[in-house]
Parts: C-alpha cells; structure tokens; sequence
C-alpha cells in the first residue's frame, strides 16, 4: 500500500524539502542582513557573518540565543515613566559647583547623561563584606516594614537563609504589609516552583523576570536581570553582589563563606533604587508602582559626598556601566583598584586598563584563585600575561571564593553592586551599581581592599608563564567563548 502512494507522495515531499531549504536560505541572508545593518563593532559582525556563512545551521541556532541586540528596545514606555515621576520629578544639582576635583565632575555628568541619574546627598551607607551581617541587617529591616517591601534578586536559593527571608515576608504580607519580589528566571531555575507559589498563594506578589518558555526561549535566554536590590517603605535600601543564599553565609562545599560586597543606604538615594525596582516591575507585572515612589528632593551642593545609581543593560543605547569603567580608568591619575570574580574585559577596557598601568598608574586586579567556574577561570586566565607585562598588579584572593565587584579610583571614586568585570555584565544582563563621590567613603573602601590584598598571592610573571601547555590551550579557547560566558 505504501509503495503503491510513494510516487504520489514523493512529488510532495520534494516541493516540502525545497521549500524548507528556501525557507532556510532567506533565514541566514536575512539574519546576516540584521547583523550588518545594526552596525555593531566590525569584529563582531564578520564572525557572526562568518559563522552563519560556514556553519549556517549551528551559527543560525546560536545567533537566535545569543547574537541579536535588545537595543530601541524599552523596559518601559515613556508615558509611564513620566506617571512613574509625575509628582517627584528629579531634581538636577549644578555640577561645576560640586566641591570635588574635575575628574569627579565629568563622572557626575557622564552618568546624569547616559542614564538621567540623579545626584544625591545626604545619605548614610553601611558597607558589608561578610554575609552573616547583611542578612542580619535585611532581616532587621524587613520585620521593621509598614507599608511595603521590593525585593529584586538574581539568585533565590531554597536553603536556610532563602527560608528564612521568605517566612518572614510571609509574616508581613499577612500584617498587610505589600510585598512584591522579582527573581530571574534563569539565575534562580535550580529552585522549586512551589517555593514561589507559596508565596503568591499566601498574599505576596512574585514575578520572575523574562520567564522562559518553549516559545521564547530564543528571545529571553540570553538577557538576564543580574541586579540585586532591596526596598523598605521606601526609606532603606540596598544593593550589592550578595544573592539570597547559604553560601555568603555558611559557605560552600566545605569552604569558607564567600567573600563580596553589599551596601545598605538610607537616604534620598533610595529614591533611586526604588524607581530602578518601579521600571523592571512595570516590565514583569505591567503595573505601575507610581504611589511608593519617595520623592528625590534636591541636592545639597556643598556636601563632600554624593551618590549617583547608574543602571545598565542591553536595551540601552549605550553600555552605560561599562562607559563609567572606561572613562573612571582612563582619567585615573595615581589608583585603580579592582575587585571582580570574572576577568573578561572588552578590548576598550582592556586597553584601558593598560595604558594606565603604563602610564605609571597603579592598578591592581584581584580575582578569586578558584573561582566557581572552571571555564570562567580558564577565560580569565587568558587575560593575565598581557595585563601583567603592561604593568598591571594581579593578585589571586585565596581564602574562598571572591564575588565583590568593586572599582576604586584615586581618592574620590568608587563604584559598586550587580556588575562583573566581564563581557555578560557589559553587553548582555541587566545590572545596577551605586558610584560614591567621597574622600571617606574612598578610604574606607581602600583599607578594606588592602585587608583583602594581605590574603592575596600575587602573580609573578614567571611563575605564570610556567603553566601546562594544555591549560594555556583551554585558556586560548575559552577565552573565544568570552563574549557569550
């Protein structure tokens, strides 16, 4: 029976197979259109070109999950920002008359210009660098809230400390306490769906951000909201690398408890972290949080200290974090200090990097000895020669897993939160920073990295060079995978 219909079915199978190869051949040139036509960095584009030219099936799949650009894309539409600050208007401070150097100055206007940042004064701000007391600090402050709670995290593990800050924001949400938590769907997919569920049964609201799905699985995998922010009624906020999760606290597979940075802020700069929470809500939920907005108020331009939160992420026009990092370096005049868990700069911030380090400034990098991925150290590893032979200090941190993500420059500049010193941080995720204007507050961060560096063995050159031939060969490799790592 079958042999008998193969003539006629044949003729149709050869129109189907035609047709998906035509299909098929307007995909690549209309995707290889795209690429050049967004006119991204040269080097960039051939290889996707290249590789969609050579490997047209794998390079097609591969570009759909991570070559396309969310740029003239928005989180939120200009008629709900203007809802959003329609009774607290952000107030802009007069630069020129700021009491700082003029280095200070054009990172003030570079910020205010790339994301209409506000400069705020008057806040107070505790630094943690253990976990054990940022979430002793976080659990305070959530049992003391009345009105509301947002709560923004990339990671939500289902372990003691995830427990523990989920029950208490179930005791909230029954004392009427509005509570609304935003997780990623990807940096926390380990976790049970009916951890969240509960939550939402018992009166929180929960959204994860860009959820994947089999039908947007391309369009979302790539893009993940690294940010971790925390608002309390609007007055407490915090921001930093710390995720909800035992590690921070307690350690991991047998280590110590990882070491990072977080910051608890009170003052008008909450604002702030409060409107970046409204702007990935209104993206998720749809709902516009216009009522919990604080008011911004007015700067005080005599203050010797500011605060400016910059935001960054793949809808923007430009990479606005990795701009600060960039022109923070290249004005340097004596100091880069850096602490990140992932070493993979963009060739502008490498060269960066570089030419300060030969220009007789000192910058020193440090990154953890084992960090938690083997083929995110094999990539870091990659940039290590090059930055030592341009001058550049290079310390391995060796008692646990270094996550701070920490740039310090000279004596007034220091900036840290959500962002890794990698292309992901740059290029692909959603990430959120704090830059502090502030002699002190500068100090401060320097002795704390100076403590850090006595636990630190530096790399020595020729100690370097004399690795396996084979781990020099992984490093070359994973470091061509940088870009999507």
């Amino acid at each position: 029976m079958l042999l008998a219909l193969a003539p006629e079915i044949s003729p149709y199978a050869d129109f189907a197979y035609d047709l998906l190869m035509v299909l098929y051949a307007v995909s690549i040139v209309a995707s290889i259109i795209v690429i050049i036509s967004e006119n991204r960095n040269p080097v960039k584009s051939l290889a996707w070109v290249t590789v969609l030219i050579l490997l047209p099936a794998v390079g097609l799949v591969l570009y759909l999950f991570f070559g396309r650009s969310l740029k003239g894309h928005f989180l939120i539409s200009r008629k709900s920002q203007r809802k959003l600050l329609s009774k607290r208007e952000p107030m802009q401070v007069d630069v020129d008359l700021l009491p700082f150097n003029d280095v200070s100055r054009q990172q003030i206007s570079l910020v205010n210009n790339l994301t209409g940042a506000q400069y705020f004064t008057g806040n107070h701000i505790d630094v943690f660098t253990q976990g054990k007391d940022k979430f002793e600090a976080l659990k305070r402050d959530l049992e003391a809230a009345t009105d509301h709670i947002h709560l923004q995290y990339y990671i939500y593990e289902n372990d003691q400390i995830g427990r523990e800050i989920r029950n208490i924001l179930l005791r909230k949400a029954k004392q009427g306490v509005k509570v609304r938590v935003m997780y990623d769907h990807v940096g926390s997919f380990t976790i049970n769906a009916a951890f969240f569920k509960r939550m939402r049964r018992e009166g929180i609201e929960a959204h994860p951000f860009m959820k994947l799905t089999i039908t947007k699985l391309a369009n979302r995998l790539n893009w993940r909201n690294h940010r971790k922010v925390v608002v309390v009624d609007g007055k407490v906020g915090y921001i930093g690398g710390m995720n909800i999760a035992d590690r921070y606290v307690t350690g991991d597979k047998g280590q110590l408890p990882w070491r990072d940075t977080h910051l608890r802020i009170t003052g008008p700069a909450v604002a702030a972290l409060q409107y970046t929470f409204a702007v990935d809500w209104n993206y998720m939920s749809r709902t516009l949080l216009a009522e919990t907005m604080p008011d911004f108020g007015q700067a005080d331009a005599t203050a010797r200290e500011g605060v400016q939160m910059v935001t960054s992420g793949p809808t923007d026009q430009w990479n606005n974090i990795s701009m600060v990092f960039i022109k923070a370096i290249t004005l340097a005049k004596h100091t880069v200090l850096i602490q990140t868990p992932y070493f993979l700069p963009s060739d502008a911030l490498l060269k960066a990097l570089e030419s300060a380090a030969l220009a007789g400034v000192d910058v020193r990098l440090m990154m953890p000895r084992n960090p938690d991925s083997r083929l995110l150290k094999l990539a870091s590893g990659s940039f290590i020669k090059e930055c030592i032979l341009a001058g550049i200090k290079v310390y391995f941190y060796e008692p646990t897993m270094m996550h701070s993500k920490l740039v310090l420059i000279d004596d007034e500049f220091v900036t840290t939160g959500s962002t890794n010193f990698d292309f992901r941080s740059f290029e692909h995720n959603f990430e959120c920073n704090a830059v502090i204007y502030s002699r002190e507050f500068n100090r401060k961060m320097r002795a704390i990295f100076a403590e850090d560096q006595r636990q630190c063995t530096r790399v020595i050159l020729s100690h370097w060079r004399r690795r396996p031939v084979i781990t020099k060969a992984l490093e070359s490799l994973a470091r061509l995978l940088s870009p999507i790592l």
